[in-house]
């Protein structure tokens, strides 16, 4: 989902879920999973899918917004957030779609800014409540198993666990219980109050409440209290707050109370005030939770490092595959100053192969020009720049694939004594072989002598190559080599195409090679 965002702050529609209080000391929270987020298959409209006939799982529709800096997330103007969500639940409960879904009653609020590379998150809950003027008087609240029968308490228990074993209605937060004259109790949709009056001895509005509380209904019910009043106009309201255990009905832990409303004349032309952000510990203030003490040190760079790269592309190159960067294979020939800067920024931009050739040792002199290197590794005569740059490489970012080669680069102008031709052909052939197995070449030598057999090279090979020379007052960087192809099949076509003398040498792609250092 943050692939598919980006930095984009636009609201984005997301599921809740929450069940019936099923413990007498824990209450059911509102949740959100990663189910809550929108699925592959709905990312186009970025619709999340709810989930139906999961008991444990009743879906609530919100909305979030996640800004992409603590002082946005500080500015959002809060109170009217809130309107509008309360808003939309007076709508739904105005048009009688709240009769016909009950679940929009418990819409719901959530701002957040995830600060990413430290892995902390803000975020504040709001569960809007519509606030009836004057509120509604709750009275003769007590256990369900005490103010009905035990008959009446022993069919609604069975009537209910008969709903919440059904598919169809498990995950339906609001419905109707009716109580014949004979304590038979049956469950009906909202829709069928009418229908509900005429044989019925006791008609209780029920909703599945997730507080543990023994004297207090939960959230829901206000909410519930404004459709009723709302739709049906009645001023007393008795009201079943279903709760559980083990997940079967339990009538000692649910209640059972009167709700006497007096709303005056008019009161349904405008939406009415509410409230509902969350407290936390009994302030109205954001939460903020921290996971970068329990996660490992290494997998913090890694995310944190992925996410700035993703940064600079969604802000500034959209067009950069990320995924090619860290699969590409680059080779540095030389690790001295140049050599350590280009490969600390290599991995800034997300490559993780990285070889480094030289066979030169670290003097006194190199680590105040040279950034992988220390005194330590200057002691016993020096380590060699190589191997010592790796393990550099490795101490900053432990993830990296590197590899040290100490080899020296046969230079024209060298004489060869006749004992070291074995070696410097061996030379040679290794080399040829480090650049055909990797995807970039970075010349990154001192002389021009060490650069001329990896140009011949690279260039036989067409492969891309980056040359980075510094003198006293200039330097050179410059790409040659492999040239800009019009897209990656170009190249992959033509290769299929001509043997590998004739890619290189046949005039129809002489447009694609580019100039060399020499």
């Amino acid at each position: 989902m943050l692939n598919k965002l980006g930095i984009d702050d636009s609201p984005i529609p997301v599921l809740g879920f929450f069940a019936p209080c099923s413990h007498p000391r824990v209450s059911n929270y509102l949740t959100l999973l990663s189910e809550s987020l929108p699925s592959k298959s709905s990312e186009a409209s970025l619709i999340p899918e709810p989930s139906h006939g999961n008991r444990n799982m009743c879906s609530v529709s919100g909305i979030l917004y996640n800004t992409n800096t603590v002082e946005s997330f500080h500015a959002l103007d809060k109170q009217n957030l809130l309107k509008e969500e309360a808003r939309k639940i007076w709508d739904d409960i105005q048009t009688g779609r709240a009769v016909e879904d009950c679940s929009v009653l418990s819409r719901f609020l959530l701002i957040s800014f995830a600060d990413l590379k430290k892995w902390s998150f803000h975020y504040w809950f709001a569960i809007p409540a519509l606030m009836i003027d004057p509120p509604a008087t709750v009275v003769n609240l007590s256990p369900a198993s005490k103010w009905l029968s035990k008959e009446e308490a022993e069919s609604l228990s069975a009537s209910c666990n008969e709903w919440r074993g059904s598919k169809s209605t498990a995950d339906v937060p609001f419905f109707l219980v009716a109580i014949d004259p004979n304590s038979h109790a049956t469950v009906r949709l909202l829709k069928d109050w009418e229908a509900c009056q005429s044989n019925a001895h006791k008609i209780l509005f029920v909703f599945y409440d997730p507080c543990h509380l023994p004297n207090n209904p939960g959230w829901p019910l206000r909410n519930f209290l404004a459709l009723i009043s709302a739709r049906w106009n009645l001023k007393s309201v008795q009201f079943f707050c279903y709760r559980e255990n083990r997940g079967f009905a339990d009538m000692s832990l649910s209640l059972v109370g009167e709700a006497l409303l007096t709303v005056p004349q008019g009161w349904k032309d405008s939406v009415p005030n509410a409230v509902g952000w969350e407290l936390n510990k009994g302030r109205k203030v954001p939460r903020c939770i921290s996971l970068a003490q329990s996660m490992d040190l290494t997998r913090l760079a890694v995310s944190a490092i992925d996410l700035n790269l993703k940064l600079m592309r969604w802000r500034a190159l959209p067009s950069m595959d990320l995924s090619a960067l860290s699969s590409l294979k680059c080779l540095l020939l030389g690790a001295g100053t140049l050599g350590c800067q280009v490969a600390r920024m290599l991995m800034a931009w997300g490559v993780r192969k990285i070889t480094l050739v030289d066979n030169g040792r670290v003097a006194m002199s190199n680590p105040l020009r040279k950034s992988l290197y220390t005194l330590d590794n200057c002691l016993n005569g020096g380590e060699f720049k190589a191997t010592a740059a790796v393990e550099s490489l490795k101490r900053i970012f432990p993830v990296v694939e590197a590899e040290g080669i100490v080899m020296a680069i046969p230079m024209p102008g060298h004489p060869v004594n006749s004992h070291e031709q074995e070696s410097v052909l061996h030379d040679c052939r290794h080399l040829c072989d480090l650049i055909d197995a990797h995807d970039a070449v970075f010349l990154l030598t001192d002389t021009r002598e060490s650069r001329w057999l990896p140009t011949l090279l690279c260039a036989n090979a067409n492969e891309i190559t980056m040359t980075a020379a510094l003198g006293f007052e200039s330097f050179l960087v410059m790409r040659h080599g492999a040239g800009p192809f019009s897209s990656a099949g170009d190249l992959s076509a033509e290769t299929a195409s001509s043997s590998s003398a004739d890619l290189r040498l046949n005039d129809t792609n002489v447009k694609h090679r580019l100039g060399c250092y020499f």
